[in-house]
């Protein structure tokens, strides 16, 4: 796409060493679309300063808070455009309400809040104020799972009756977060966190994922969580079953201690007459299987794919395409949707199907029954709040 500007964007936190700040700058500048211009980068603030040196910004657009970076972002006549949160869970809510507050567009990293009562505050403010609220559910920016969207929805495997999504990791399998590791350190704090541990950071990304692609409703779920590193407070493995509206079934497991797996995000869905399967590792390919034939290899970049996969295929086929490039994705996706908003016209097919506030509001609902079933006495089945 062809813009007249960048659309300028601040960060709350995502300084130096920190790996999903370098990925939203990475991705937010991969197309064009925007330009880092701002931010509040550091609780430390001459650490802040230092890091917007380092990237060529104008020192005196460094502020020490997200408070700052409003005051002084406000009254500019080239304020930012958005402002991206990527701060740890607890921190998403209050930052997000003052952003939205003062008039500012947000981009927040997953799950958009820590509690449930903060996620339902933030969709209303979102939708009452008619802010753009973007979050980053990652997955649902591949061109391989649009496409697989695209052939549920018209039927290419009939009703579904079967859904099986997984987020294994193995970088906690070890009480890390006692040796030093930040980043496991909040991951690993109720207070920091929220009540959901694997489920809350990787799983809400299996459920998410799973409800894009099927279009399904979650009705109820039960759930097994466990702790298998002694003395963590939030679980670090999840097994969930799940009930959909109509009468399909769901599979859920996420883990942080599956020894072997470095990202192994995996969906199956399986229909009447067909099924589909997308693998993260291997995201430039589709599985389709009918009732009465043999399996098809979809590839990204094939002609006869979707309006929605096209759009977002970058490079020939036999070119990879992965993580980066599906973070840009949704990106440029916020942008489109941004400037369709303010044009007063309909948003172009990649500012279109994101994960918005709503979708961040049913995922921390989730998490949140998630672990009421799995504290309940006896296994429960619960109806998730607004999902």
């Amino acid at each position: 796409m062809n813009y007249q500007r960048p659309l300028r964007l601040g960060m709350v936190g995502g300084g130096e060493g920190a790996y999903i700040g370098n990925i939203h700058r990475l991705a937010s500048r991969l197309d064009g679309a925007w330009q880092l211009v701002a931010g509040a980068f550091d609780v430390d603030a001459e650490k802040g300063r230092a890091f917007a040196l380092s990237q060529g910004m104008d020192e005196a657009r460094s502020y020490g808070t997200y408070l700052d970076l409003i005051a002084g972002e406000r009254g500019r006549a080239d304020k930012v455009d958005a402002v991206a949160i990527c701060t740890p869970n607890f921190t998403h809510y209050p930052i997000a309400k003052a952003l939205i507050e003062a008039g500012f567009d947000v981009i927040c990293e997953k799950p958009i809040t820590a509690t449930l009562e903060d996620a339902v505050a933030l969709e209303k403010l979102a939708r009452e104020s008619g802010r753009f609220v973007g979050v980053t559910y990652t997955y649902s920016g591949y061109p391989m799972v649009h496409e697989a969207r695209v052939r549920v929805a018209a039927g290419e495997i009939g009703a579904v009756r079967s859904v099986q999504v997984e987020y294994p990791l193995e970088w906690m399998s070890k009480p890390i977060e006692r040796q030093g590791n930040a980043q496991a350190a909040w991951r690993t704090d109720p207070k920091k966190n929220g009540r959901g541990g694997s489920i809350g950071d990787i799983g809400t990304h299996a459920y998410h994922l799973a409800g894009f692609v099927t279009g399904l409703k979650l009705q109820a779920l039960t759930a097994d969580l466990a702790t298998f590193v002694e003395g963590r407070a939030l679980d670090d493995n999840a097994h969930v079953m799940m009930r959909y509206e109509g009468g399909a079934r769901g599979l859920l497991w996420s883990s942080q201690v599956a020894l072997g797996n470095s990202n192994g995000v995996r969906l199956r869905v399986f229909g009447e007459t067909g099924s589909l399967q997308w693998f993260q590792e291997q995201p430039n390919e589709l599985l389709y299987t009918p009732l009465d034939g043999r399996v098809q290899i979809i590839k990204r970049g094939a002609d006869d794919l979707s309006v929605d996969a096209k759009v977002r295929t970058r490079t020939p086929p036999g070119h990879p395409e992965g993580y980066l490039e599906a973070f840009a994705n949704l990106y440029v996706g916020f942008a489109e949707a941004i400037r369709a908003r303010r044009d007063g016209r309909a948003p172009g097919a990649l500012g279109q199907n994101l994960p918005l506030a709503y979708d961040g509001l049913k995922g921390v609902a989730f998490v949140e029954a998630v672990v009421d079933s799995a504290e309940a006495a006896t296994p429960a089945w619960l109806t998730p709040v607004a999902v």
